[in-house]
C-alpha cells in the first residue's frame, strides 16, 4: 500500500492517538479534545511539555517521549507551533494528524506560507493533515470522536459518510442525519484542506464497509479535475449526495468572453452531476437524500419511472408536480395494471399513475403491489395520513416492500405522539419514511436522479481526429482559427485574406455575393464591440465604405481584412471551450450572436465528452424549443451541433497549449452547421 494511502486509513481509523497540547483546563480546546476521546478502544497519549498526569492518563512531555510511532496526532496548540511539531510527528514515523487550530491561509500571506509548509511536509513524508482550522472528524466504527464540537459523541452509529469543507457543517449534517433516524459511518469536516481534500476523503469512504451512502458539502474546489474523476470513480459503488454552495461566485471564474458565460457555480455543478452525483440545495436535503440512498437504490437508466400510491388526492397532486417539475418519469399504468387495480379499489379513484385509493385500507399493501408490477415502474412513493383505524401501516408496508422487490419509501403526518412507534417500526424494516408530500417527493426525485446520473455515466465517449498539437503555437486570428475548425469537420464560410483595400475588392470580385469585410488581427477577440464586422455588402461602394471603418480601428499590428461569403440565416448559437485553472478542460453551448453574454442561456460539460452528454447539454438550454422550429423556422441538425460540441471539447483537450476556444455564431440549418466566427487562444 502506497504510503500516503497507507497513513490516510491511519489517521481515519486509528489505534492509537496522542494529544498534543493536552491539558488539565477544561476551557481549553487540549482538554475538550482528550475528552471527546474517551470512548476511543485504542491508546491515547496525552502530550504537555511538563508530563505529569492529565485526566487520568500518563502525560509525555514529548510525541519522541511516547517511544513508539502513533497512528493519529491530534494537534491542539497555537497556529505558530504547530510546523515543529508537525515536524516531530514526521520523524517518529505517526501517520497522520488533525490541526483544528485556525490562524493559517484564512489570515492572509503569513498563514499561507505556513500553510503551504505543512503542504511541503506532507508531500515530501507521506505524512496526512486534516485541516488546519477544522473541527475534526469522527469515526463511529472504532468509537473515535476527533473533535471539540460539543454533542458530536450522540450521534448514533449507522451507514451514511459525512464531508464538508465547513467544520460546522459537518456537524449540522451529522444531527439532521441523526434527527431522521438515521446513523452516521465517518464525519470529516475538511477545513482550509491543506492536504486532505475531499477527493481524498471520498476514496477513504468509498473503501469503508460500514458507509453505503456519501453526503458532500463543498464550497470552493481548489483541484477540480481531482475530484472530478475521483467522483466517477466512487458514484458507481457508492452514491455520493452533494450541497454545493457559491451559487452567485462568478466573478474571478475566467476574465474571457466564454469564462464570463460559464461561471463558477455552473462548472462546479455540472462537473459533480457529470460524475455521477446528486445535486440537492440544503443541509436538510443533504442528509435526507443520503439517508433514501443509504437504504435503495435504483439501477442505471435514463428515465426510470416512479409510480405513486397515495391515500389522499391532495398529497398525490403535491407529489406528482414535484415529480414531474423535475423531469421525473411518472408513466402512465399499462392496462393490465389498472384492470387488476380496479379490483382491489372502490370506483371514482385514479388509478392510471397516480393511484389514489381514496383512503389508505386493508388493500393498500395489495395496490402497492400492483402498481410495482408494471413493467414501467422502477420505484413506489407511497402517502398516506396515518389512520390505524383503516389500516396499520407498520404492518402491510413491509410486508408489501418484501414482495416487490423494488425500492419504495413511504410519507405520513399525524400526531407525533402516534406517529412515533409507527415511524421506528417502518425504520427498523429498512423502509425510509418522509414526514411531508414534498419530503416524500424529494426522495423519490432523488432516486431517479441518482439511476439517471449512473446511466449516462456507462455512455462512451467520442473521440474525432483533429490536428497535430504543434501546429497550434500562437494566438490565432479568424482565418487561421476557421481552418482549425475546418480540419476537425467543422464547415466555415469560403474567404480570402486581404493585405490591401485592392486585394479586398478583388476578393469581392472572386467571391459569392453578398459579402462580409471583417478587420482580421489576433489582437481583437470580439470585433462586432469595435466596429469590425460588416454584413450584406453587394457591390464595390458598400464595400469600400466599410474598408473605410475598418481603417478607423486602431491597431498595434499589421492591418488586414477577411472578405467571406456571408451565410444564409440559420439559428445563431456558442460553443465556447476553455481550460479552467481547477477543472481542466470545459465546453459550453448556447444561445449565440452578439446578445450570448446577456441571455447566459448555456449548458456545460468537462472533456472528453460523449454525443449523447452533447445532446443531453442542448435540451438543457432554455431555448431548446428553437432547435426544434420555432414558428414556423425550420428545425435544426441537433446531431450536427452536437457533433461540433465533441470536436470542439477534443481539440481543447489534445492541445494542452490551447487555453480558449469560441465560436460565435455558429449558424445551424436544417442539415450541417457553418462556424461565421471563431477565436483559438
Amino acid at each position: 500500500m502506497q504510503p500516503r494511502l497507507g497513513n490516510l486509513q491511519r489517521l481515519f481509523a486509528p489505534r492509537s492517538v496522542a494529544v498534543v497540547g493536552a491539558s488539565a483546563a477544561s476551557e481549553k480546546v487540549g482538554h475538550q479534545a482528550l475528552v471527546s476521546l474517551r470512548n476511543f478502544s485504542g491508546a491515547v497519549y496525552p502530550v504537555h511539555p511538563k508530563g505529569g498526569e492529565i485526566l487520568g492518563r500518563t502525560a509525555y512531555p514529548s510525541l519522541t517521549a511516547v517511544g513508539k510511532p502513533i497512528d493519529m496526532v491530534l494537534f491542539a496548540i497555537p497556529a505558530a507551533t504547530i510546523t515543529a511539531a508537525v515536524e516531530e510527528a514526521i520523524r517518529c514515523g505517526c501517520g497522520g494528524g488533525v490541526i483544528v487550530s485556525g490562524g493559517f491561509a484564512e489570515t492572509g500571506d503569513k498563514g499561507i506560507a505556513a500553510q503551504e509548509r505543512i503542504r511541503a511536509l506532507c508531500t515530501e513524508s507521506g505524512f496526512r493533515v486534516l485541516g488546519p482550522n477544522t473541527s475534526g472528524f469522527f469515526n463511529n466504527s472504532v468509537g473515535l470522536v476527533a473533535s471539540f464540537a460539543p454533542g458530536i459523541d450522540q450521534i448514533r452509529p449507522g451507514h451514511i459518510g459525512v464531508i464538508a469543507q465547513s467544520g460546522g457543517i459537518n456537524v449540522i449534517t451529522g444531527f439532521l442525519i441523526n434527527r431522521f433516524g438515521y446513523g452516521v459511518s465517518c464525519g470529516i469536516g475538511l477545513g482550509n484542506a491543506v492536504d486532505i481534500d475531499a477527493a481524498d476523503a471520498l476514496e477513504y469512504l468509498a473503501d469503508d464497509e460500514g458507509t453505503r451512502a456519501i453526503a458532500l458539502h463543498l464550497e470552493g474546489v481548489r483541484h477540480g479535475r481531482k475530484l472530478y474523476e475521483t467522483m466517477r470513480r466512487v458514484t458507481p459503488r457508492k452514491p455520493v449526495v452533494v450541497l454545493a454552495v457559491g451559487r452567485e461566485d462568478i466573478g474571478d471564474f475566467a476574465q474571457s468572453h466564454t469564462g464570463n458565460l460559464i461561471g463558477s457555480y455552473a462548472l462546479k455543478a455540472t462537473a459533480l452531476r457529470q460524475a455521477g452525483a446528486v445535486l440537492v440545495e440544503s443541509t436538510e436535503e443533504l442528509a435526507a437524500a443520503a439517508a433514501v440512498l443509504s437504504l435503495s437504490r435504483l439501477a442505471p437508466k435514463r428515465a426510470p419511472g416512479i409510480g405513486i400510491v397515495v391515500g389522499q388526492a391532495g398529497a398525490g397532486l403535491v407529489i406528482l408536480d414535484r415529480l414531474k417539475s423535475a423531469g421525473v418519469s411518472v408513466p402512465t399504468l399499462n392496462e393490465t395494471t389498472v384492470v387488476r387495480i380496479a379490483k382491489l379499489l372502490p370506483p371514482m379513484t385514479y388509478i392510471k399513475n397516480p393511484v389514489d385509493t381514496g383512503r389508505p385500507g386493508s388493500t393498500f399493501g395489495e395496490v402497492i403491489a400492483a402498481v410495482a408490477s408494471d413493467s414501467e415502474v422502477d420505484a413506489i412513493v407511497a402517502f398516506a395520513i396515518n389512520e390505524p383505524a383503516a389500516v396499520r401501516v407498520e404492518d402491510v408496508l413491509p410486508r408489501a416492500k418484501q414482495s416487490i422487490g423494488k425500492p419504495m419509501v413511504f410519507g405520513t403526518v399525524g400526531p407525533e405522539s402516534a406517529i412515533r412507534p409507527t415511524l421506528a417500526a417502518l425504520q427498523r424494516h429498512q423502509l425510509h419514511v418522509a414526514d411531508s408530500p414534498e419530503r416524500l417527493a424529494h426522495a423519490g426525485i432523488v432516486l431517479a436522479q441518482d439511476a439517471a446520473a449512473q446511466w449516462r455515466l456507462r455512455q462512451s465517449v467520442s473521440s474525432v481526429s483533429i490536428p497535430n498539437a504543434n501546429a497550434i503555437a500562437e494566438n490565432l486570428d479568424e482565418y487561421k482559427a476557421k481552418q482549425v475548425l475546418r480540419s476537425i469537420g467543422i464547415a466555415v464560410p469560403n474567404s480570402v485574406v486581404c493585405e490591401s483595400r485592392d486585394q479586398a475588392l478583388a476578393a469581392l470580385r472572386s467571391l459569392k455575393r453578398p459579402v462580409v469585410a471583417k478587420i482580421l488581427s489576433s489582437e481583437i477577440a470580439h470585433k462586432s464591440d469595435v466596429g469590425g464586422v460588416h454584413t450584406n455588402l453587394a457591390d464595390e461602394d458598400a464595400l469600400k465604405r466599410a474598408l473605410d471603418a475598418i481603417d478607423m480601428i486602431p491597431l498595434n499590428g499589421a492591418r488586414r481584412y477577411l472578405i467571406e461569403e456571408m451565410a444564409p440565416p440559420g439559428l445563431e448559437v456558442i460553443i465556447g471551450a476553455i481550460r479552467d485553472p481547477s477543472f481542466g478542460p470545459t465546453v459550453m453551448v448556447g444561445v449565440g450572436g452578439t446578445i450570448a453574454e446577456a441571455i447566459r442561456d448555456t449548458a456545460i460539460r468537462l472533456a472528453p465528452l460523449s454525443l449523447s452528454q452533447a445532446l443531453e447539454m442542448l435540451s438543457e438550454l432554455r431555448a431548446a424549443a428553437l432547435l426544434d422550429g420555432w414558428r414556423g423556422s425550420a428545425k435544426v441538425d441537433r446531431d450536427a451541433l452536437a457533433e461540433s460540441i465533441v470536436r470542439v471539447a477534443t481539440l481543447l483537450e489534445q492541445n494542452p497549449q490551447v487555453t480558449e476556444i469560441e465560436i460565435n455564431p455558429l449558424r445551424v440549418y436544417a442539415r450541417g452547421v457553418l462556424a461565421l466566427d471563431a477565436l483559438i487562444v
